[in-house]
């Protein structure tokens, strides 16, 4: 096969001090990428990534995906010192269990509130400022992260799934918007996946019980999920442009 190369691209991953977002930084300069690591408020996971990179001329770039601004302020930035960007890959993202029979209006609306303006609204305001600069480019791929909950649903946490769901539609839609300028947008959409935030009660009956849910006898790793978005990156894929690619280990099968 064939491995994708990235060789003079720049790529911008947001949240990736761990988990999935330091996993497709890693393949990203593994490929020969520039990459620009975001952050929140977690700089030294940051750097973290940073020193793991293969490679050279790689940043670190803070801000909070919640403030319109600072997105804007990150996408100029990584624009300014790289002179382009090739992918943004809107991966930033929170996960909030907020039960409608367990919680008070008040914290109802707050867990929406918080919930869809980092996941949906982020994501989305960084793909506006990434498009208009691929478009005067002449090209580019947004690359999406969501969630088999925008599928399956998620009770303990209705607007994370929501979210997901707004995020497949946004893909699907900005897909329809952006061919015509060169530009792909896809959606990763993994079920369970093997980072520190998912595995804290990793030897609890419940995990066992989640790995088996897939006929490979586990969830997916986070190496995986940066494989996908690689490839989806990559050169070739543009007739894959609003694409949902799920990564569910034939857990749950969709038509």
């Amino acid at each position: 096969m064939v491995q994708p190369d990235f060789a003079d691209k720049t790529i911008l991953i947001t949240g990736a001090s761990r988990g999935i977002g330091r996993a497709c930084a890693l393949e990203f300069a593994r490929r020969g990428g520039r990459v620009a690591v975001h952050y929140g408020v977690n700089r030294r996971a940051a750097e973290q990534t940073l020193t793991l990179l293969p490679g050279s001329g790689h940043v670190i770039t803070q801000a909070d995906i919640t403030d319109a601004d600072a997105v804007r302020r990150m996408v100029d930035e990584v624009i300014e010192t790289f002179g382009r960007l090739n992918v943004l890959v809107n991966n930033a993202g929170i996960f909030e269990e907020h039960p409608l029979p367990d919680v008070d209006y008040t914290a109802w609306q707050a867990a929406w509130a918080r919930i869809l303006t980092t996941n949906l609204v982020g994501a989305a305001n960084a793909s506006y400022c990434a498009a208009h600069h691929m478009m005067r480019q002449g090209g580019g791929k947004i690359i999406n992260i969501s969630s088999r909950t925008a599928f399956r649903g998620k009770p303990e946490a209705p607007a994370y799934a929501a979210s997901k769901a707004g995020l497949n539609a946004f893909s699907q839609t900005l897909a329809q918007a952006l061919a015509p300028y060169g530009i792909g947008v896809y959606a990763v959409a993994p079920g369970v996946v093997e980072t520190d935030m998912a595995t804290n009660d990793k030897n609890s009956p419940a995990w066992a019980a989640i790995q088996q849910q897939s006929p490979l006898g586990r969830v997916c790793r986070p190496e995986e999920v940066a494989c996908t978005v690689a490839f989806l990156a990559s050169d070739g894929t543009d007739y894959l442009t609003g694409g949902i690619v799920d990564l569910f280990g034939a857990a749950y099968l969709r038509t």
